[in-house]
């Protein structure tokens, strides 16, 4: 080399060691961060992408905290709800002992109020009292709200669960009757109003029948009657009707019969009736009396048997265009957020019956997803637990049962009392099944899926982003050797121009 004021060598050299400073400060910048992008200008299209899963990883862990608060409503709300069952078979047990009237004296009637009226409060205690973070949880706060109902159309209506659009718009819920729901029929056929035994001959030349034998049997029990011949349809009636709360049924006059009907409707209730003894042997000569099945309405009967036994059918409904399950008089539909059950009245229970009302707002609304739509939206109703609500518009609220109701154990109907605490306790338990599918089958499985995506997410996310140690450490080694050689040479470089001395010795 003859030139001294450029070193070319000494500018390549420090160029080189400037270049392997860098690549060795990248190295241990990913080596101490764990990261392997750490500005955009590392990876800029990675860095989008990872600032993405990050995102949605923090929206995951958001849904779980969610899922797992949910899960704790749930629990506090299934403790109240525990205590109120326990509470109902307290009382089950107070009405049933306070029903043997012969071996219960007054005082011991009056006890059993005072009992029963402190159960009835401490049940409204609970429900007012049961509460998570101040929100109560049973007295109705998260129960929805409807308008529109028509009584006599709907005599019932329970909303399990329906979404409800973010903006506050009513969901519209149209209930059509197909098929109405019937009764269990059976016909006794009466002459001029009154019962005719017949005689033996069929024409009434033959020796004359003094009574007339039938058995009638209901969802409830059965029972025998024998009627003396010219017993009018009206005595024979009153003399069903009488027995009407042990048999599940309830006769009427329906012109020259007597329509003895099912109590309830549905497939599951039946009435039957059957001759036992008509005063002859001789089934060649029937008496003036036959037994037939009511096949279209009230009145209109068919056959001549010696046994009538029919049973009713469930009605046929359609809500919101959807084919519900049906039971008698009950339809419910179950979908992905809307859950309906509710009861037909007289005014709905024909054929073509139409009926609806709108929902238009509460339930319990819990956000199961990492995103906040509609979609990751999950509504749950909590109706209320007080007395005034637990029980049926058919037999009574538990309510009837304080002093001075008309179910209460001193003086009232112990019988209603009773269907009232059945139905309350069938109440509590289907919200308390409710709950727990709810917690088991959407909260439980919700966290686990949510769990799996955490997971898959925080794995895309760390491939994309994180440090690969072991190739790092092999590129910081690579850069330590480079860049001695490159001080080396840079010394190596800077000293070469000293050789033009010696042409000055």
């Amino acid at each position: 080399m003859s030139r001294i004021n450029q070193n070319i060598s000494s500018m390549v050299a420090q160029r080189t060691l400037g270049s392997q400073n860098m690549g060795l400060n990248k190295s241990l910048e990913r080596l101490s961060t764990g990261l392997r992008i750490n500005r955009g200008s590392d990876d800029p299209a990675g860095l989008i992408a990872s600032e993405n899963l990050r995102s949605e990883k923090a929206a995951i862990n958001a849904a779980i905290n969610n899922a797992e608060r949910a899960e704790q409503v749930v629990n506090v709300a299934e403790g109240g709800l525990q205590e109120v069952s326990n509470l109902l078979i307290e009382l089950q047990s107070l009405v049933s002992s306070t029903a043997n009237e012969a071996g219960v004296s007054s005082e011991e009637k009056s006890a059993n109020q005072l009992q029963i009226d402190s159960i009835l409060q401490t049940i409204d205690r609970i429900a007012n009292a049961t509460a998570f973070q101040g929100e109560k949880l049973l007295n109705g706060n998260f129960d929805y709200s409807t308008e529109s109902i028509n009584s006599a159309e709907l005599t019932d209506v329970t909303i399990n669960a329906a979404k409800l659009a973010d903006d506050g718009t009513a969901m519209s819920v149209d209930v059509t009757v197909v098929d109405a729901a019937t009764t269990g029929a059976v016909a006794i056929e009466t002459s001029g109003g009154v019962f005719n035994a017949g005689d033996s001959n069929g024409d009434g030349s033959g020796t004359q029948f003094a009574s007339y034998t039938i058995e009638i049997t209901g969802a409830k029990g059965s029972q025998q009657f024998t009627f003396a011949d010219e017993t009018s349809a009206s005595d024979i009636e009153s003399a069903v009707n009488s027995f009407a709360d042990q048999l599940g049924v309830t006769a009427s006059l329906s012109g020259a019969y007597i329509r003895v009907d099912a109590q309830e409707f549905g497939s599951e209730s039946f009435v039957r009736v059957k001759e036992l003894n008509d005063g002859t042997t001789d089934d060649s000569n029937p008496s003036a009396g036959f037994i037939g099945e009511a096949i279209d309405g009230p009145g209109i009967f068919a056959g001549t048997e010696d046994t009538g036994s029919i049973w009713g059918s469930d009605a046929t409904v359609l809500i919101n265009g959807t084919q519900a399950t049906t039971n008698g008089l009950t339809a419910r539909v179950s979908s992905a957020g809307f859950d309906v059950s509710i009861t037909i009245g007289d005014a709905a229970n024909t054929d073509g019956g139409n009926s609806s009302f709108s929902i238009t707002g509460g339930g319990a609304n819990f956000n199961l997803a990492p995103t906040v739509d509609l979609a990751g939206k999950v509504s749950l109703g909590i109706e209320t637990v007080t007395t005034g609500n637990l029980g049926s518009g058919d037999s009574g609220f538990l309510s009837d049962l304080k002093s001075g109701g008309i179910s209460n154990v001193q003086n009232g109907d112990l019988s209603k009392a009773q269907s009232v605490i059945d139905d309350a306790i069938k109440q509590v338990s289907s919200l308390r099944g409710r709950l727990g599918a709810f917690q088991k089958n959407t909260v439980g499985s919700t966290i686990s899926s949510l769990g799996i995506a955490l997971e898959n997410t925080a794995a895309a996310e760390s491939q994309i982003r994180d440090t690969d140690f072991a190739a790092e450490t092999a590129s910081l080694t690579r850069g330590q050797i480079l860049q001695q050689a490159a001080i080396q040479s840079l010394a190596l470089a800077n000293s070469s121009p000293q050789a033009v001395l010696s042409l000055l010795g």
